[in-house]
């Protein structure tokens, strides 16, 4: 069945797995309704989308396809971070190489590009693994320190006055380096500035005593 989708949507399950969109399942029955048995079509997509193909499509953060392969709707945070933890257990079963800073590194990635609060990334992704837990708050403690180094660079830089080139050559650094620590720096203190921008609004866009919207199925 997986070849006849295939065969069908080479752009989702041909040489490149794409994500699927929520309720594909649904979609492709409306689309071929006397082609795919209800239950072994969900099965042959269950099988597909524990695939880790698939898996790192999703880890990495591309957003959800449709049939027609025009991309509708974002990956959420904790899809990417779970598909990233999978994707890592699977290849540290194989691989004698340490793969946890690699994973770190990609979680911190994930983190920034979803442009979320650490708290509220944290509520969002982490889970009843306790040890997966512990290695997003060591990716998280490695992010902090990271940024500090970053942040006290472009204090010196900027009170330095001199240009890129002489600031690096002054302390011995590679100036691409430090152009792209200074800029990693800047990133994040916009990204800061925007977050507390939008805290206050989060807080009175909606009284304590309203329920929240029920969620999308």
């Amino acid at each position: 069945m997986l070849e006849q989708l295939a065969g069908l949507y080479p752009h989702l399950f041909g040489a490149v797995f794409r994500p699927l969109k929520r309720g594909i399942f649904q979609d492709i029955q409306a689309a071929h309704p006397e082609l795919f048995e209800r239950e072994a079509l969900k099965i042959a997509l269950g099988i597909h989308t524990r695939s880790t193909r698939y898996l790192q499509s999703v880890a990495a953060g591309e957003r959800r396809f449709d049939l027609a392969g025009q991309p509708v709707e974002d990956m959420a945070p904790e899809h990417v971070h779970h598909a990233l933890l999978e994707v890592y257990r699977r290849k540290k079963a194989r691989s004698t190489e340490d793969l946890l800073p690699k994973l770190r590194n990609r979680m911190m990635a994930a983190f920034e590009a979803s442009g979320l609060t650490r708290d509220a990334y944290t509520e969002r992704v982490q889970s009843r693994d306790e040890a997966a837990n512990a290695i997003l708050q060591e990716a998280f403690a490695e992010w902090s320190a990271r940024n500090a180094k970053d942040e006290a660079l472009l204090r010196a830089f900027e009170a330095s006055g001199q240009t890129l080139e002489a600031f690096a050559d002054m302390y011995g650094m590679v100036a691409r380096t430090v152009g792209q620590q200074l800029e990693r720096a800047r990133r994040v203190a916009a990204a800061a500035a925007v977050a507390a921008a939008r805290a206050p609004a989060a807080a009175t866009a909606e009284p304590a005593d309203t329920a929240p919207a029920a969620p999308a199925t």
